[in-house]
């Protein structure tokens, strides 16, 4: 039995030293707007749907290391985009401040790296089993 008053609203929260300069990025990034903004907290809502992003001041945000060792602050989650276009998709992120990271473990799918450090990947469904013209094909799975 679901928790009693649930609204079907849900989000998901990140870490960052500065919420603001993270909101714009995401707000860039996805299209949703800057709803709620203090000097620790920003909310981005998607213009139509049930789902937030929520940005959290920690100044001691330490990012994980891709891929993930034991001797390294490990990611605990991400965040999936699918898109239409990935390599369009990877350029517009790239240039919105995201960088690539160096370990791509799937042809379909590319792990990009926010402004502080959080792992979100970028994926589109239409890429058969074989790689796009231009993408690297890898062995290792994801």
């Amino acid at each position: 039995m679901p928790v009693t008053g649930l609204t079907g609203w849900w989000g998901f929260v990140l870490d960052a030293p500065d919420p603001q300069a993270l909101g714009r990025f995401y707000s860039a990034l996805l299209g949703w707007e800057l709803a709620r903004e203090t000097p620790d907290w920003v909310t981005l809502k998607p213009v139509d749907g049930v789902a937030y992003l929520g940005i959290h001041a920690n100044p001691d945000h330490v990012p994980p290391v891709w891929p993930s060792t034991a001797e390294s602050q490990q990611q605990q989650a991400h965040l999936d985009f699918e898109v239409e276009g990935l390599g369009a998709a990877v350029e517009s992120a790239l240039a919105l401040g995201a960088r690539l990271a160096e370990f791509q473990p799937q042809h379909d799918v590319r792990v990009m790296v926010d402004p502080v450090g959080h792992l979100f990947c970028l994926y589109d469904t239409t890429i058969g089993p074989e790689p796009a013209a231009g993408l690297p094909r890898t062995d290792r799975s994801h």
